[in-house]
C-alpha cells in the first residue's frame, strides 16, 4: 500500500515538474500576446500541455479585466486592449505578439 502512494506521489511530483510555464512557453515561441489581451499558440496544432497553459493564464487574466473593468467603470473589452498595448511594450526581444490584423510579429 504504500507503493502505491509512493508512485502516486511520484507521478503528481513529474507532472508538475512536466508542467509548462508561460515563461519557457514564450521563449521556445509556443504562445504569444494576442491582440485581444489574452495569450495564443503561435504555432497550431497546440500540445494538449500548451493548450491548457493558455486555458490557465487566459482565465487568470479575464477575470482581472473584468475586475479592473468594474472597478475603473470601463468596458472588460477596453481593460483588455489597455493590458495588450502593455503587453507588446514588454514583450522581450525574441517573443511574439499578434499585430492589429491577427499576424504574429517576432519581436
Amino acid at each position: 500500500m504504500k507503493k502505491i502512494f509512493a508512485a502516486i506521489g511520484l507521478l503528481f511530483f513529474l507532472q508538475s515538474a512536466w508542467a509548462i510555464d508561460i515563461g519557457a512557453a514564450k521563449d521556445q515561441g509556443l504562445v504569444g500576446e494576442a491582440n485581444n489581451g489574452y495569450i495564443a499558440a503561435v504555432q497550431t496544432p497546440a500540445s494538449a500541455e500548451v493548450r491548457a497553459l493558455i486555458a490557465d493564464v487566459n482565465g487568470k487574466r479575464k477575470a482581472t479585466f473584468e475586475e479592473t473593468a468594474q472597478k475603473t467603470g470601463v468596458t472588460t473589452v477596453q481593460v483588455a486592449n489597455r493590458f495588450y498595448e502593455l503587453a507588446v511594450e514588454k514583450t522581450a526581444k525574441g517573443h511574439y505578439y499578434q499585430d492589429a490584423s491577427g499576424n504574429w510579429v517576432k519581436k
